[in-house]
């Protein structure tokens, strides 16, 4: 996360149809923790299959690669 507690990692645009992703993911963290995955991108509106493929299959990694120095 970046200062503004954004996080850097996840696209902001779908890798298929372009469609603008990015803002939703905070929501969809917090909406996941109480409903299930398909329920929270159905109250985000996110019905494109390529676009809820993004959120299902994204994996939070940073904190692993970060571990290991610059060269």
């Amino acid at each position: 996360m970046n200062r503004k507690g954004v996080n850097m990692e996840f696209p902001i645009r779908c890798f298929t149809c372009g469609g603008l992703i990015g803002h939703l993911y905070e929501k969809y963290k917090e909406l996941t923790k109480d409903k299930p995955q398909a329920d929270a991108l159905d109250a985000l509106g996110v019905d494109r299959y390529c676009c809820r493929r993004m959120f299902i299959s994204h994996v939070e990694t940073i904190k692993e690669v970060s571990r290991y120095p610059r060269r």
